[in-house]
């Protein structure tokens, strides 16, 4: 891949919503080497995409985000690998945890350090290495709106520090709520990004995304094995169905992951907007509060710099 001059970062694209991005991608840039990070790749995603299209330029790279260590090792193989500059990456991986609490590997709530600390850790240490002009897009959901009546719990921001580390108050919270929750926080962090490019001399632009309800996705993987059954199973075959009576904003896995390709490869200079599926639209109203959006990049800014100058680099987006 050495004339390859652009790379593309896509968490969690070994399966469902990501894997199918990457396909999509792939085909489209056949001269772009795609890297798909994942804890595992057990199905080998990689050499499918690559057998699929009788192409050589798609990459697995382990990288467990719920553990800062495997993040900040990640970046460092990356390094060394000498890979293309990114032009686009893809922060799209994410996990729900249904039941009692769950911590990561460094003492955080497991939901919101895995959607949100482990991507923002990514973005912050990999910055070296993306290209001069660059697209980022985080990957949120329709959930984290209690407008749009999602059927979970509405997603409720007080502090990021709570959200990290939940004291009794919160501590028996449903699990469900800690993921929309979670998805309010990557459109929270989306928009103070943006705030932060416009600052900097950087054509970089940033999005977040909705791909829709897509049932028989590995999202219900901590379900209890009925609703594991109903999600997998059930639910995939119902799809007009669902459109009809529930929303329209209701898809297959490879329809959103087109959708996810389309919004990353999208060459306009939109910034700081929120797509469902390829048409944009407002967020919640709470995912505009400036207050809500500046508590949760300081305290990320502080929670994961390693000293003074690396607060300084996150902070200035070096």
């Amino acid at each position: 891949m050495s004339q390859v001059s652009r790379s593309i970062l896509i968490t969690g694209g070994t399966s469902g919503l990501g894997f199918h991005a990457a396909t999509t991608i792939a085909k489209r840039r056949p001269d772009t080497f795609i890297v798909i990070a994942s804890r595992k790749d057990p199905d080998k995603a990689a050499d499918a995409i690559n057998t699929k299209l009788g192409q050589r330029n798609v990459q697995f790279m382990p990288l467990d985000l719920g553990n800062i260590k495997s993040v900040r090792s990640f970046v460092n193989a990356w390094a060394e690998k000498k890979l293309a500059p990114i032009s686009v990456l893809l922060l799209n991986a994410g996990l729900q945890f249904p039941g009692e609490v769950s911590y990561t590997t460094d003492g955080l709530e497991s939901t919101f350090g895995i959607n949100h600390v482990g991507h923002a850790l990514l973005f912050h240490l990999i910055q070296p290495y993306m290209a001069e002009e660059a697209r980022i897009v985080v990957t949120s959901s329709g959930t984290h709106d209690p407008a749009q009546k999602s059927g979970l719990p509405d997603a409720k921001y007080d502090t990021a520090e709570e959200l990290a580390h939940p004291t009794p108050a919160t501590l028996k919270n449903d699990g469900r709520q800690r993921y929309s929750t979670s998805k309010l926080c990557n459109v929270l962090w989306t928009y103070a990004l943006d705030r932060r490019l416009s600052r900097v001399n950087k054509k970089w632009t940033v999005v977040a995304f909705d791909p829709g309800l897509m049932p028989g996705t590995g999202l219900a993987r901590d379900y209890g094995f009925f609703l594991r059954f109903v999600w997998n199973k059930v639910l995939p075959a119902l799809l007009p169905l669902l459109r009809r009576l529930l929303t329209p904003n209701v898809h297959t896995p490879e329809e959103s992951g087109g959708n996810l390709a389309w919004v990353a490869l999208d060459d306009s200079d939109t910034s700081g907007k929120y797509y469902e599926g390829r048409k944009q639209i407002p967020s919640s109203t709470d995912s505009y509060d400036q207050k809500k959006q500046e508590d949760l990049w300081e305290w990320t800014v502080n929670y994961l710099s390693s000293g003074q100058q690396q607060k300084q680099n996150f902070e200035a987006l070096t």
